[in-house]
């Protein structure tokens, strides 16, 4: 089972393979679900870096307003693909070009943050390095030989994979090619804002979830208790 996995893993260009989360540490991704400027930070970076060539086709525009953000916010600066606010997060790109240049299609990150985890998208944006023999240039510890190349270069700068050296070589370590934009830790936060918006892109509703699951689990508790005593109080001459 663990053969046919991967084999149809390494078939996916875009598709993570098995082992790629077994060859590096996940780092843990700061949970911003509720920090809604974090979250609107995530989505312009989203809009600006991520919907060139990867769509979201379960989230409407129109769903941004759950962030805080008005009609006229969403149009003016996050609606690049389309007119409409409640049109859907599409590309133009078509998926026989996307399939030429990269191997395969892009998949839509509609609920990528559910499919693979924050850590993992955390760490796979923070991990890519240059690299000559790839077609792109490109190449990432998470995501060995991964199709799709640096998204967040220009913010993060260029960076090479330099491994130890002797008989027993120690860990990879990254070296700074070219500097960003942003500095090291600014560049973590960007990231985190934008996993945080993938987060809640995957399901706008959840925070809505978690807050009706703490007042029904409060409601089955009295209703536990009011039944408990309600028993107790048909039976006492029974007994």
């Amino acid at each position: 089972m663990r053969k046919l996995l991967l084999v149809l893993a390494l078939l996916s260009g875009f598709a993570a393979p098995v082992l790629a989360e077994e060859s590096v540490a996940l780092d843990t991704a700061p949970n911003r679900i509720d920090d809604l400027a974090s979250l609107q930070r995530g989505a312009k970076l989203f809009v600006n870096y991520c919907l060139n060539c990867h769509s979201a086709a379960s989230m409407r525009y129109s769903r941004l307003k759950d962030l805080g953000l008005s009609d006229a916010e969403i149009k003016n600066n996050l609606l690049f693909t389309t007119d409409k606010i409640g049109d859907t997060m599409t590309v133009a790109m078509r998926a026989a070009d996307a399939k030429e240049w990269f191997g395969a299609a892009p998949p839509d990150l509609s609920v990528e943050a559910r499919a693979r985890g924050t850590d993992w998208l955390y760490t796979y944006l923070r991990t890519f390095y240059r690299d000559d023999a790839r077609p792109t240039g490109w190449n990432n510890l998470a995501f060995p030989n991964v199709g799709m190349p640096n998204p967040l270069w220009q913010l993060q700068g260029q960076r090479g994979l330099k491994h130890g050296e002797g008989a027993e070589q120690g860990p990879a370590q990254f070296v700074q090619i070219t500097q960003g934009t942003m500095k090291p830790v600014e560049f973590d936060t960007a990231v985190a804002d934008l996993v945080s918006y993938l987060d809640w892109m995957s399901e706008p509703a959840q925070r809505t979830r978690r807050q009706l699951g703490v007042w029904v689990l409060l409601f089955l508790g009295l209703f536990t208790v009011l039944a408990w005593r309600l028993n107790a109080a048909y039976w006492k001459d029974v007994k």
